[in-house]
């Protein structure tokens, strides 16, 4: 097991999940917060990267598209210090996050995951029910329907349509962005044969906000709701062949045997990977 504690987080890795836990200081954003502990499978996990920089740097989690509800609502949008998948490292801690990392990248190439999309999420997304306030409206959603009431802040064209709700399979999406430069943040929720887009500060279907960065928790109503949109068929690739998955996997633990005979490997190592190839056989 590989454990990496800082005030920031704590991630621990098994071998085939991945937890995540943020820290319970003031500095940690509230998304993180709000959103708690998170246990990833490796089937969810793209990739993982540490990337450097002059006090530290970060230890970065991708995740497969449609794996996460929150990551495809936030379509990257989610920088630091609001992302969850992302673990600020001191200065002094740069060498335990690189071993972390190749940890989580031996378990990829050991188990081969794939890199596509996924057909259905793999994490359930926040809890419901779930509200937020950010600038002119505050959004609440139960499981089954979505609701928007106006704050003072909100224009004359949204008071007049007054409070909105709508019921979940009647959406077709959720578009989520934060607020950059002059244009505003945006939680709009799509609708089927809704017509053409208004501004956001005009959309009664839409809370926008000219002010707060990530706009609050906004971000995880737009994950919660996401999550339940019924999902059309993912793109998925081809599986590869049995004969072609069994080759691949014979080639692994010749390998492994390689490694173990030149001492790269202990007999526990050795054995942990060799019976974990060998369930992949079956």
């Amino acid at each position: 097991m590989a454990e990496i504690a800082l005030a920031d987080g704590v991630w621990t890795f098994d071998g085939e999940m991945l937890r995540i836990v943020p820290g319970s200081g003031r500095e940690v954003h509230e998304v993180r917060q709000m959103l708690g502990a998170l246990v990833i499978p490796l089937e969810a996990v793209a990739g993982v990267t540490f990337e450097p920089a002059r006090k530290g740097g970060h230890l970065r989690l991708r995740l497969r598209k449609g794996a996460d509800p929150l990551t495809d609502a936030v379509a990257g949008s989610l920088t630091a210090p609001a992302d969850p998948y992302r673990l600020q490292i001191p200065k002094d801690r740069t060498g335990a996050a690189d071993y972390f990392a190749d940890e989580i990248r031996d378990s990829l190439t050991v188990w081969q995951t794939s890199q596509g999309p996924c057909e259905d999420y793999l994490l359930p997304g926040p809890h419901v029910p779930i509200t937020a306030t950010a600038g002119d409206g505050t959004v609440s959603f139960d499981g089954e329907r979505v609701r928007i009431e106006w704050t003072g802040f909100a224009s004359t064209a949204k008071d007049e349509a007054g409070p909105q709700e709508f019921a979940v399979t009647d959406l077709t999406g959720v578009e989520w962005k934060p607020q950059s430069g002059m244009g505003y943040g945006v939680l709009r929720f799509h609708l089927k044969d809704e017509g053409p887009l208004k501004p956001p500060q005009k959309d009664p279907r839409c809370v926008s906000w000219g002010m707060q960065r990530f706009g609050g928790t906004t971000c995880l109503v737009a994950a919660a709701v996401l999550a339940r949109i019924p999902r059309g068929p993912a793109e998925l690739p081809p599986p590869p062949s049995t004969t072609a998955e069994t080759e691949t996997i014979l080639r692994h633990l010749s390998e492994l045997g390689d490694l173990h005979r030149q001492g790269v490997l202990t007999d526990e190592e050795f054995t942990a990977a060799k019976q974990a190839l060998l369930r992949r056989l079956g």
